[in-house]
């Protein structure tokens, strides 16, 4: 009887280290959740600032503005524009010629 009682007990103490132990890990395992959670957050917002940022770069006013002051560019005159519809073929060999600033 004494020696079912030992082993009964060391059968409780291991079990009970077993659930303090898996108790532990899944506690640790559920910082790291919160803290890849936190983490995500973060990067969602900033996503969505750099989103904002590059609708604020892509703005048509602001590329006019620097393409007008930095590059020395302008929009062409009507006449030098030529239109091309996609069923249309382009004589490249004339083109120059047609094309005369």
């Amino acid at each position: 009887m004494l020696r079912l009682n030992i082993s009964l007990i060391l059968i409780l103490v291991i079990c009970a280290l077993s659930v303090v132990t898996a108790q532990h890990k899944a506690r640790k395992l559920f910082v790291m959740l919160e803290s890849e959670k936190e983490i995500a957050r973060k990067l969602e917002v900033e996503w969505g600032k750099l989103q904002l940022e590059q609708g604020t770069l892509a703005m048509h006013g602001r590329i006019e503005t620097i393409v007008s002051g930095q590059l020395n560019m302008k929009v062409p005159s009507a006449s030098r524009i030529q239109i091309i519809s996609p069923d249309a073929t382009v004589d490249w060999v004339n083109f120059d010629e047609n094309f005369k600033p």
